[in-house]
Order: C-alpha cells, then sequence, then structure tokens
C-alpha cells in the first residue's frame, strides 16, 4: 500500500470551502483505500488530509481523472498554500487490507 499525509493552508476563512471540495470529490476513486479530510484545532486555517492507496501507481493515475482535474480547479482559489506531504507505507489497520508481503 501506498500512503500520503499532507497538511495544507486554505485562505482566511475559506477552509470549509475547499473541505466541501476534497469531501465531494473523493468518491470512488480506483485505487483509494481511504481519503480522510480533518480540520486541525489549533489552526483555523489548516487542512489535513490522510490517504491510504493500493499502490503509488493508483494515487498517480488518479490525478489525471476529469473528475480530480476539475476539483483541484475548483478548490485552487481558495488554499493558501501546501506546507508538507509525506509518504508512508501503510501495512494494515482498521478499514485496510492486511499489507504483509510474503
Amino acid at each position: 500500500m501506498y500512503g500520503l499525509i499532507g497538511k495544507m493552508r486554505a485562505a482566511r476563512g475559506q477552509r470549509d470551502s475547499v473541505m466541501d471540495v476534497l469531501r465531494a470529490s473523493t468518491g470512488a476513486l480506483p485505487g483509494c483505500l481511504s481519503y480522510i479530510v480533518a480540520t486541525d484545532p489549533a489552526d483555523a486555517d489548516a487542512i489535513w488530509v490522510t490517504e491510504v492507496w493500493t499502490d503509488q501507481a493508483s494515487h498517480k493515475a488518479s490525478l489525471q481523472l476529469p473528475e480530480v482535474q476539475a476539483a483541484i480547479a475548483k478548490a485552487r482559489p481558495f488554499i493558501a498554500g501546501f506546507e508538507f506531504q509525506v509518504e508512508t507505507h501503510p501495512v494494515g489497520g482498521f478499514g485496510l487490507p492486511d499489507g504483509k508481503t510474503g
């Protein structure tokens, strides 16, 4: 499995608008096992996104889907920036398949 954890910053007062777009665009993405959008209790403009994909190729392919491209275009005016993104290797958990190999 392939995971990403990222923090983005919405333009002041636009966090809910960005989260609405993110939540509306996450249905039935091929290879997406989990997509969690969360607020930051200490920062009114921060948004955390935690993703789990079957593999990195599925994530990369999703960025080319017309509905994802449309969501990016819709949210872009409300996003002030991206603070960081880290890749992870999920090994399992509630709702995820067991990531053991071999």
